[in-house]
């Protein structure tokens, strides 16, 4: 079963989410493409924070040879 939820939003937000919905798109399917995007950024923004922050260690191991 499908819940249908509602989410309110001024009129300027309402129209810039309407302009970016491409021909035949569902506002379901802009919205999951969105936060699947946001989603990506945050993991690229706390890799960035990460890596310039963090402390790292050299592993040292012997990869085997595949040849």
């Amino acid at each position: 079963m499908v819940a249908t939820k509602r989410i309110p939003v001024s009129e300027g937000v309402w129209e810039e989410i309407s302009d970016l919905k491409r021909p035949g798109q569902t506002f379901d399917d802009l919205l999951s493409h969105m936060v699947e995007l946001e989603k990506k950024r945050r993991f690229i923004e706390d890799m960035d924070r990460i890596e310039a922050e963090g402390d790292f260690v050299e592993l040292n191991f012997d990869v085997p040879d595949t040849a």
